[in-house]
């Protein structure tokens, strides 16, 4: 099919909510993702982290394809293998103290999950978060998200929620009182464009929370799977939280999500206060639990740390000697990115990368964000890498 053709196709069938970049995408396998016209491209962007393994990893095409051949979907009034399995792997990824899971399908699902259950064990209405954090688009989900453009027209259909600035300790003593029912946040701002707190930010949380009686829940669905250089970014602090979000990189581009609590908040929730159709289903348990295997199998956090590193000094470099463009590098493993100066001059730097045979990604405005499969190959990220910068220049 050629371009032209597929804009015309959906101009007139598809909800006009989305921006598309001008190829039409048939085909990954690794880093590279191939158009209908048989155009390749490196992959910084991994579907939004999605594709933490890299596209079509010949283990979970082998995975998903024997689960599919076995039972794809029943319902969660029955145990399923599957299930089973993937509940141990993410008990065993977790802190000690976080021992129950519900497995939903995406990662906006997952918090609204997380919601309503610390609304359940605190009886509290109340939540507050951080500026720019973005925790999803579904209702109770945007409650909770930090960026106006996603919230103000949706507004009048919320609850009311308390955001303050994000990696401030003193703003969030202030917000958080006895109605509140929890503070949500992500370890690393990805979409606000990777804000990265200061060492001690996700502890003083904890203990702002535990002085106030309101839950913990740290939004890692796009933090986890080991991009940030840990499974769990929560890791770096050693911190506990009373709720954590999944998603993105858990299924390894196939949609599985699931938020994780302690056994203490399980048990104020009672049979039929959650519940979901797809949640859990065989095939997408089958998705997590060989895309965990692959994690801990091939090393891939530390990959991401290692190459995460030698990315951002690179970055640096790159900054130093153009001090005029770059305002700073900012990053955790392989989530990082390079602030722009003049937000002008980001406007078509993704369609001129496109154009170089590179995808990446632009947020908040100025940030281009490196976040590639945790296994790309080290030529491919530093080919892709360079592409963009030579860009940033021109």
């Amino acid at each position: 099919m050629k371009l032209e053709t597929a804009k015309s196709q959906e101009a007139s069938r598809f909800l006009p909510v989305v921006n598309r970049l001008p190829a039409i995408a048939v085909e990954g396998r690794g880093s590279r993702l191939t158009d209908a016209d048989g155009r390749e491209y490196i992959d910084l962007m991994a579907g939004w982290g999605v594709t933490c393994i890299g596209h079509s990893h010949p283990a979970l095409v082998e995975a998903v394809s024997a689960q599919a051949g076995r039972l794809m979907q029943t319902t969660n009034i029955f145990y399923t293998l599957p299930q089973l399995d993937l509940i141990e792997r993410l008990a065993e990824l977790a802190p000690q103290a976080i021992t129950r899971s519900f497995v939903v399908s995406t990662g906006t699902e997952a918090v609204e999950g997380a919601l309503k259950l610390a609304h359940r064990a605190t009886g509290r209405p109340h939540f507050v978060s951080t500026l720019n954090s973005f925790h999803g688009r579904t209702l109770g989900a945007l409650r909770v998200t930090g960026q106006d453009k996603h919230r103000s027209i949706f507004q009048d259909l919320m609850l009311p929620s308390t955001v303050v600035p994000f990696d401030d300790l003193d703003a969030m003593r202030g917000a958080v009182d006895s109605e509140t029912a929890a503070v949500i946040v992500e370890p690393v701002q990805g979409e606000g464009g990777v804000n990265v707190p200061r060492d001690g930010y996700l502890a003083g949380l904890r203990e702002i929370c535990d002085a106030s009686g309101a839950l913990l829940i740290l939004d890692e669905v796009q933090t986890g799977m080991g991009r940030t250089g840990r499974m769990l970014a929560l890791e770096h602090e050693g911190v506990t939280p009373d709720v954590i979000t999944l998603g993105k990189g858990l299924g390894g581009g196939f949609p599985v999500a699931a938020f994780l609590t302690s056994d203490a908040v399980a048990q104020t929730v009672n049979i039929g206060d959650h519940g979901t159709t797809y949640g859990g289903n065989p095939l997408a348990c089958a998705a997590a639990n060989t895309v965990l295997r692959i994690l801990t199998e091939e090393k891939l956090p530390e990959r991401a740390a290692r190459l995460g590193a030698q990315l951002t000094d690179h970055l640096k470099g790159f900054a130093a000697e153009h001090e005029d463009l770059v305002e700073e590098v900012r990053g955790r493993g392989l989530l990082v990115g390079l602030v722009l100066r003049d937000a002008e001059k980001c406007g078509d730097l993704v369609l001129r990368a496109l154009d170089q045979g590179v995808i990446v990604n632009l947020t908040a405005g100025r940030v281009v964000r490196f976040f590639p499969a945790l296994n790309i190959p080290e030529e491919d990220l530093m080919r892709g890498v360079e592409t963009v910068l030579s860009l940033v220049v021109e």
